[in-house]
Formats: C-alpha cells, structure tokens, sequence
C-alpha cells in the first residue's frame, strides 16, 4: 500500500485571461513530475465552472461536474493548491470547489504555492488555511510564494530565480511527501471520522 505512488492533485483557480496564473500552475506541476514522488493530476476550478452558491437546487443542475471534481479530490493523497490573492483572500471558483466538497479531504495534507504582488498571496494563505482547518486537513507550514509575479518569470515560463524557486519546491515536497505516506498508512489502518 505504500510503496503505490503518492497521488498528487494540484488545485488552481486561474482565470483564463490571467497570465501568471498558469506560469506558476504549470511550473509547480513540472516540478511535482520531476519530484518522482508523485503521480500529478491538475484540477483547475475555473474549469470545473462549479455553481459558487452550496444549494441542493445548484447541485442538482451541476451533478456531473461536482461528482468529477468529488472523485479527482477523493483520490488524491496530497494536495497543493496555487492561488492568487484577490481582496486579501483566495479566489470565489477556488473557495466553491473547497465548499462543495467538504469530506473528500479530509485527513490529507495541503501545501500552498501562491501568487500576487507584494504580499505574495500570503494573505489568501492564510484564509484557506482557518478553511482546511475546519475540514480537518493537514495545513502544511513549507510552500512557496512569488512576490511581484508578473515580472518573476522569464517567456518559458521558469522563474527568474530558478535556484530559490526549486530549492522552497523541494523543501515543500518532502514536508507532503513524509505527512501523506504517514496519513495515508494511518487512514487505511484506522478510517479517519468526524
């Protein structure tokens, strides 16, 4: 059981006319790939265009897409979500598929890499970290963060300071490495409830 490789879902909320948004997701899931660690799958909550209001009359309306997202979240063993930071929190279509899927978490670990401009999206960090509290997820302390984005990536879309940038990745997947092998042991010896 743990010698299967670690499942890896990459949470983004980029809205499409954003040009940092996917530089950092597709830098952070290449860097999850070269990791070896993990077998990375990319949800991208903008596309999943899940209703932004929890009522049973929008779920019916939008079941096939929630029941996506449920399975792709409930699979993985680890997360890491990237996000912006928008009114000193994250992001409604983050937030939505965070709020309709309130189990499918739990008992996992969650890494950060966020985004913005000198506040680095730490704010928003901070936001979802009281959120993954209360869906009893495992908040991560080591992740990454780019100040001033939208100048901290060069045309290939590789961070500027590539040395610093790998270095925090590194750091951050080891820290998700160790917490969802022991959390993943722990949920097969003892499901976890609330």
């Amino acid at each position: 059981m743990s010698e299967d490789p670690l499942r890896l879902a990459v949470i983004t909320s980029s809205p499409p006319e954003s040009a940092s948004g996917p530089l950092v997701t597709h830098w952070l899931a290449r860097q999850a790939r070269q990791y070896g660690a993990f077998r990375v799958d990319v949800v991208d909550a903008v596309e999943a265009d899940l209703p932004a209001v929890v009522s049973p009359a929008r779920a019916a309306a939008a079941r096939q897409r929630l029941d996506e997202v449920a399975a792709r979240i409930e699979a993985a063993d680890a997360y890491v979500v990237v996000t912006a930071e928008y009114n000193h929190g994250c992001p409604a279509s983050l937030k939505s598929v965070i709020d309709w899927h309130p189990t499918q978490w739990r008992g996992k670990p969650v890494s950060f890499v966020s985004y913005g401009g000198r506040s680095r999206g730490l704010r928003a960090v901070e936001q979802l970290r009281q959120t993954f509290a209360e869906l009893h997820v495992a908040t991560l302390r080591d992740g990454v963060s780019f100040a001033d984005v939208s100048t901290h990536f060069d045309a290939d879309g590789s961070p500027r300071d590539v040395p610093g940038a790998e270095a925090a990745a590194k750091t951050m997947f080891g820290r998700l490495v160790w917490w969802a092998v022991a959390l993943r042991q722990a949920r097969h010896r003892r499901p976890y409830t609330v």
